[in-house]
């Protein structure tokens, strides 16, 4: 580690408070990536591989590959401690067009996408207690024609109560966020460890008191798929597995608060390392003690899939529904919370290096919080509740997060070439062996989840296409003035 004293770069965003130490970024870390994605991923996968092991080799797997993702980007965390993360790792390493790119693709697709998803879940869990407040209670809907040339397009915009509910959700913390980089840790931090111990509480019963039926996990690869799928085996797991990347993404999310943390150098590289692997332990420990208790063959028609609910309900009863149901909300909340938190600087980071709306560049007088980019982020994602489903959001969004994380571990690579002097104050361990083997298990899965699901893939890739011509807009528009470099 250095012990030089760190003077801020070309760029920088003079003026964030560090206010964060090394159990706050772990809880970011954690509390980004648990959310509603464990909490019902497990039945949607039993909809595309019909084996109990498989699903939850799927999620050790998955919890593998998000590790060594973390030991990964890392270094480049390390050596780049500053607002905006990946954003910043792709210019260094390629160009501004790939780090604009994967701004580009974060604010559309990536970060708002989960921010939406997680916030949905919220608003079906909420339905629980009141059921007011369920998607099927639709208080406006409205057509959206599109006839131009060759292209007619046809969509349905429905606004139901659960949707009102998930953009109150997105609403009340973007403005605690606004509110300090201290305020938004703080509830970070308490339904972090709320989240984390409902879960295990969760899964201390299932194996502890239930009389549940370990022949539920054999055998390992039993090679069947719903026939409704119409899917090879690798496509279908392929496409399961995308749910569960869901569940394991924005593990990255810490490295856009870098300014913000006291010892980024130190204290980033070793809260993704804790953060991932208490939450693929997590993750692995609940899948296991869902099909414990429910049998594959039931696991996929559980209602709006519920299955944490419904093991806790054959658990506890009534009382076990309201336990996981308040697990869920505050498990979902804590996530958008994280979420909102991190991605705001990422365009704030843009906007210094004028290619975002130039507003994001500021900080608010007072709270010294990116005020304008979170707005600017909790209005975009507002808009994708009203026109995404949670399903389709899950896969285009992990998608989208797989390819760019992809290509980030590339980058580190190229940055060993490129920059052979840069201070690195952590280096990945088994360098190469470890990204190397991120990229082609990262890869088999990117191409096999075009293939089950080329329709919400393509959707991703064409968003990120178009930044294309946003990015030479803004390059026009700031005067194709020099993007900062850091040295």
């Amino acid at each position: 580690m250095s012990s030089k004293k760190e003077q801020p770069a070309a760029g920088q965003g003079v003026g964030f408070v560090k206010g964060l130490g090394v159990l706050s970024a772990t809880n970011i870390v954690i509390g980004s990536m648990i959310g509603s994605g464990i909490f019902l991923a497990p039945s949607i996968m039993a909809g595309f591989v019909e084996n109990t092991s498989t699903i939850v080799l799927l999620w050790i797997v998955g919890g593998l590959l998000t590790v060594i993702g973390a030991l990964s980007l890392g270094e480049l965390a390390a050596a780049y401690p500053r607002a905006g993360g990946q954003y910043v790792f792709l210019r260094e390493a390629f160009s501004p067009l790939w780090g604009f790119l994967y701004g580009w693709g974060l604010f559309f697709i990536i970060q708002t996408g989960f921010i939406a998803a997680v916030s949905i879940a919220f608003a079906k869990y909420l339905g629980v207690f009141f059921p007011a407040l369920g998607e099927g209670n639709v208080l406006l809907a409205l057509p959206i024609k599109f006839d131009l040339a060759f292209i007619h397009f046809t969509y349905r915009v429905a606004i139901s109560s659960a949707t009102l509910v998930s953009i109150a959700c997105i609403a009340f913390l973007t403005g605690i966020n606004i509110l300090g980089v201290k305020t938004g840790a703080l509830v970070q931090n308490i339904f972090t460890i709320a989240k984390m111990a409902a879960i295990l509480v969760l899964v201390a019963v299932a194996f502890a008191l239930a009389r549940g039926d370990f022949k539920n996990f054999l055998p390992l690869l039993k090679p069947t798929v719903p026939q409704a799928a119409k899917l090879t085996l690798f496509a279908a797991a392929a496409v399961a597995m995308s749910k569960a990347l869901f569940a394991y993404d924005s593990w990255y999310t810490v490295t856009f608060v870098a300014e913000e943390v006291k010892r980024p150098k130190r204290d980033i590289p070793l809260a993704m390392l804790l953060g991932t692997g208490a939450v693929t332990l997590l993750y692995t420990l609940a899948t296991a003690a869902y099909f414990y208790i429910i049998p594959i063959t039931q696991a996929a028609g559980i209602k709006e899939n519920r299955i944490a609910s419904e093991v806790a309900v054959r658990l506890m009863g009534s009382p076990g529904l309201t336990f996981i149901t308040l697990a869920v909300l505050i498990s979902t909340f804590g996530c958008v919370n994280g979420l909102i938190l991190s991605g705001a600087r990422v365009y704030y980071a843009m906007a210094k290096d004028g290619l975002f709306f130039r507003s994001n560049n500021r900080l608010h007088p007072q709270f010294k919080t990116p005020h304008l980019a979170l707005l600017f982020q909790g209005i975009w994602s507002v808009i994708l509740t009203l026109t995404g489903t949670f399903s389709d959001l899950l896969t285009y969004t992990a998608f989208a997060s797989l390819l760019f994380n992809s290509l980030t571990i590339i980058g580190l690579i190229v940055l060993r070439f490129k920059k052979p002097e840069l201070e690195r104050p952590y280096k990945v361990w088994l360098y190469p062996v470890l990204p190397l083997l991120y990229l082609v298990i990262a890869l088999f899965f990117i191409v096999f989840i075009i293939i089950g699901d080329p329709l919400n893939s393509i959707k991703g890739l064409v968003l990120i296409g178009i930044g294309i011509f946003a990015y030479l807009y803004w390059r026009r528009k700031s005067g194709r003035r020099p993007i900062t470099s850091l040295k």
